[in-house]
């Protein structure tokens, strides 16, 4: 089935219910909404758009987002959703990777791409072009679709090398869709989705189970993250949810405690995307109170590997309720997990390997890349190259991504597990641990470390911390002071950019 079908059934049910806001202002109904989305598929089709053919977005945050996501699936074709934060000659490269000959935009976009050589046709979608396109006739149904067809092609963000295009199929997408109410949280027509996060990644692709049961979409003025917007939209609207890496919620907090906004009208934080510390998650629920839920997914399986529902987040009484904290929950109602050793045999529970998973959520594969996908897929398994132990109770604990793995003296130690007790001092806002190579013990262990606002790094008090918590084999055996560290456009710590640095110190 075509992932369209659902915007154009809510459409049927509630044409009236207000559907698509920027800020404070209803700019369309569902009725409204689905008929441009028709009339951008049609506007395809008659520029030679076809079944299966790749459409890129390169776009900054906007009701036209949606508008256009769902043409382009209505018209049977398939979405290249690029983030707005990537360099010109970045998009440039996913747009040619994919072969999509077209693109829409947004303001400054346009100029980035043409800046970078991009050869595709380009169309703003606040160009007089694209406004055109409301004289057209909208298509009356989204085309037909097989649930293995492909519908999103999302590129990786590419930390280690270049991106690569993870192939999503209209069945991954619906049965995300499907997980999200059993595992992670409900979801009413009184809701409001809130997109302060890139709608080209899990912020974007939440507004499905949004637009399944008519609930409203909003767009800050601001297209990005403010967390000022945020409160004064989250009190206006009420019921909000929004997806946030796990630095945008550090940053609501602080926010938050500075100004004494308590986050009226938030009823629901998926968080994701990177390392949530203890210390950071349990600061947020004292604030906000329970309306968190975490998941873990990656591009090859999106959104939809495990989930650590509402209760287990702020829940305080269980007696491994900060074990169950440092997790990433149980897995999803449509997969499996599995940890395995380096052969892919199953280790036993409270073992750490590498986490393995199958199911209707994880892709069939890399576009035009079989050499990355048969590493990636093997026997039937999405090879994550994330390390983890299951416990006897579903639970899953990530230590890492296997490369990130540091081994000292035979002895392997896992980055999160310093980290998470340096963060444990409210002087250190922000810490980062790598391996050194070094002559005797094979590597070091080293940490970068971003002090709070008025604090001065004290190797010495660092070290008595983490010797009081952790085995002395783990300590970092030096702190190096950052004012920031290096991320992506993802807010995913670089570690290729540490390491870098401490090339350079030598």
């Amino acid at each position: 089935m075509n992932i369209a079908e659902y915007l154009y059934r809510t459409a049927q049910i509630q044409p009236a219910r207000e559907a698509l806001f920027l800020g404070h202002e209803c700019v369309a109904t569902y009725a409204e909404f689905a008929a441009r989305a028709g009339r951008v598929a049609t506007w395809l089709q008659a520029r030679g758009v076809v079944a299966g053919m790749p459409v890129a977005i390169f776009m900054k945050n906007l009701p036209e987002y949606l508008v256009v996501q769902y043409g382009i699936w209505m018209a049977g074709a398939v979405a290249v959703p690029i983030n707005a934060k990537l360099h010109g000659r970045e998009a440039a490269w996913i747009i040619e990777n994919a072969e999509a000959g077209l693109v829409f935009t947004s303001g400054g976009l346009t100029e980035a791409l043409k800046d970078a050589g991009c050869t595709a046709e380009l169309v703003s979608v606040q160009s007089a072009e694209f406004a055109g396109i409301e004289s057209v006739i909208s298509l009356s149904a989204p085309v037909s679709r097989q649930a293995d067809d492909l519908c999103w092609l999302f590129y990786t963000s590419g930390t280690t090398g270049r991106p690569k295009g993870v192939m999503i199929t209209n069945r991954m997408l619906q049965a995300m869709a499907l997980c999200y109410f059993v595992d992670v949280d409900q979801v009413f027509a009184e809701d409001a989705a809130l997109y302060a996060a890139p709608a080209s990644h899990g912020a974007g692709i939440y507004n499905i189970m949004h637009v399944m049961v008519g609930s409203r979409h909003v767009f800050p003025l601001s297209g990005g993250f403010d967390e000022t917007e945020i409160f004064d939209l989250a009190a206006h609207y009420g019921r909000v949810h929004m997806f946030a890496a796990p630095t945008m919620i550090k940053r609501m907090t602080l926010v938050a405690k500075d100004t004494g906004a308590k986050g009226e009208g938030l009823r629901s934080i998926v968080y994701a995307g990177g390392p949530m510390y203890s210390a950071d998650i349990i600061e947020a629920v004292e604030h906000f109170g329970p309306i968190f839920v975490q998941i873990y997914g990656q591009g090859e399986c999106p959104m939809g590997i495990s989930a650590l529902s509402r209760h287990d987040v702020s829940e305080r009484s269980h007696p491994r309720w900060r074990a169950r904290l440092g997790s990433v929950g149980r897995a999803q109602s449509a997969v499996e997990v599995m940890i395995a050793d380096a052969e892919g045999k199953p280790l036993p529970t409270g073992d750490i390997g590498e986490i393995m998973v199958r199911g209707d959520t994880v892709m069939p594969g890399y576009w035009k890349n079989p050499e990355a996908t048969a590493k990636t897929l093997v026997n039937g398994w999405l090879m994550t190259g994330d390390m983890g132990a299951l416990d006897a109770d579903g639970y899953i604990t990530m230590h890492d991504r296997s490369k990130d793995m540091i081994i000292t003296g035979g002895s392997n130690v896992y980055p999160r597990e310093v980290e998470e007790v340096l963060l444990e001092l409210p002087e250190v806002e922000e810490a980062s641990v790598i391996g050194r190579a070094h002559p005797e013990w094979g590597e070091d262990v080293i940490a970068f470390v971003v002090m709070a606002k008025g604090q001065t790094l004290d190797p010495a008090r660092l070290d008595a911390h983490c010797l009081a918590n952790i085995a002395r084999f783990k300590r970092p055996k030096e702190y190096l002071p950052l004012l920031a560290l290096p991320k992506n456009n993802y807010g995913k710590v670089l570690k290729t950019e540490l390491r870098r640095l401490l090339k350079e110190q030598k």
